[in-house]
C-alpha cells in the first residue's frame, strides 16, 4: 500500500528559493507547493489541507508574523519560520507567536529537512518519553491532556496548544516531579543539535504557564529550578 505523501506549503517572495526548496523537498518525498504571499496562502488553504507551513517573515503586504498569528487562531498548523533577520529578539517574537521552529537565512536545505522531520514527528510522538496511560489521557489538577487528539481541556473547556506546547507538556507530564535541564528538554523535544543560546524551551515554557497557571508569575505546576532547569509538580 502506497504511503500518502505529507504536504508542505512554502510562503516566500524569493522565486529562486521557492524553486530550490520545492525541488529539494519533493525529492525527499514531500508534496510541496510554494506561494509568494499571504493572499496566495489564503487562496491555497481555502481549497487544500497541508501538514506544515514554511513561512518567511519579510513578505510583501501582510508580514509573516501577522500571517502566523492568523494561522494559529484559525488552524492548528505546524509552522517553521524562515527569516533573514537572525537577531535573538526576532527569534523570540517568532516563537512567542506560536511557531514550532525558526531558521535564519541563509541556511543549508539539509538543516531545514531535519527540522521539518522533527516538527512533523512531534505531531505524533515524543521520543524518549515514559509510557502513557492506556487510555491516552494525562491529568493534572482540573486539566486533561488527550495524547491521541493533542487536546488540552480544563473542566471540559478546550485550551488550544501549538505542536511545540503539546510536545513539551507531554514530556513534563510523563516525567513528573523531576528536574529536567534545558539541554534534556531540547534533546527530547527537538531531536537534533541546537545552539547553546537557544531560547525556544524558555519561550515555550512561558506560553504554557500562561495557559495552565492561575498566576504565571508564581507557577504552581511548571516551576523553575534556578541553575538546573524546570520541574513539573504533579499532584499539587
Amino acid at each position: 500500500m502506497k504511503t500518502k505523501r505529507q504536504r508542505i506549503l512554502i510562503v516566500d517572495d524569493e522565486p529562486e528559493l521557492r524553486g530550490l526548496l520545492t525541488t529539494y523537498l519533493s525529492k525527499e518525498g514531500y508534496d510541496v507547493t510554494a506561494v509568494e504571499d499571504g493572499t496566495a496562502l489564503d487562496r491555497f488553504l481555502s481549497e487544500q489541507v497541508v501538514d506544515l507551513v514554511i513561512l518567511d517573515l519579510m513578505l510583501p503586504g501582510e508580514d509573516g508574523l501577522s500571517i502566523g498569528r492568523r494561522l494559529r487562531q484559525q488552524k492548528n498548523l505546524p509552522i517553521i519560520i524562515l527569516s533573514a533577520r537572525g537577531e535573538e529578539l526576532d527569534r523570540i517574537v517568532g516563537l512567542e507567536m506560536g511557531a514550532d521552529d525558526y531558521l535564519t537565512k541563509p541556511f543549508n536545505p539539509r538543516e531545514l529537512l531535519a527540522r521539518i522531520r522533527s516538527v512533523l514527528r512531534r505531531c505524533d510522538v515524543v521520543d524518549g518519553g515514559d509510557s502513557t496511560p492506556k487510555d491516552n489521557k494525562l491529568t493534572f489538577g482540573a486539566f486533561r491532556l488527550d495524547v491521541q487528539t493533542h487536546r488540552l481541556t480544563r473542566n471540559d473547556q478546550d485550551i488550544p496548544l501549538t505542536t511545540g506546547e503539546f510536545t513539551l507538556l507531554r514530556i513534563f507530564l510523563t516525567h513528573p516531579n523531576r528536574v529536567l535541564s534545558r539541554d534534556t528538554l531540547l534533546e527530547m523535544s527537538k531531536g537534533y543539535d541546537r545552539s547553546p543560546m537557544d531560547r525556544s524551551i524558555d519561550v515555550c515554557v512561558g506560553r504554557l504557564r500562561r495557559k495552565i497557571e492561575a498566576n504565571p508569575a508564581e507557577p504552581v505546576y511548571l516551576r523553575t529550578v534556578w541553575g538546573a532547569g524546570y520541574l513539573f509538580a504533579k499532584g499539587v
